[in-house]
């Protein structure tokens, strides 16, 4: 099992971020939300994900950057749930939306909770077509 988080997985591209907020779909779990869209990238890796918190939320850096960090790390120890399950690359965008201070065995529970509520809703998807 790999629990890397490799440069190569992290969404850099300005194009598709601007894909993922134009034409990407989403699923959520309180206080976290997953925006994602099919893509095909050159890279070999199943999938690309960015982090994002809210300047509406926490209006210091400090804060911002801890819960990108948090994100981050608990994407990185459960991003196998994802990777088993998923059969075409996405990308996504992963959003910490409340201003709560959550801890980070809470977050680290919603993201589980979320990546199995994306798993779901791809696999009926691809089971609806």
């Amino acid at each position: 099992m790999d629990f890397s988080y490799p440069k190569i997985e992290k969404l850099k591209s300005k194009k598709i971020i601007d894909l993922l907020f134009s034409e990407g779909k989403s699923v959520s779990k309180y206080p976290l939300r997953l925006v994602y869209v099919k893509h095909d990238f050159e890279e070999d890796v199943p999938l690309k994900i960015g982090v994002s918190v809210s300047k509406k939320y926490f209006k210091n850096a400090v804060d911002r950057n801890y819960f990108k960090r948090v994100l981050r790390e608990t994407y990185r120890l459960n991003k196998q749930l994802l990777i088993e399950n998923l059969e075409a690359k996405y990308c996504f965008m992963f959003f910490y939306q409340t201003n709560e201070r959550l801890s980070y065995q809470e977050i680290n529970q919603k993201t589980v909770q979320l990546f199995e509520k994306f798993v779901k809703v791809i696999q009926e998807e691809n089971n609806g077509n």
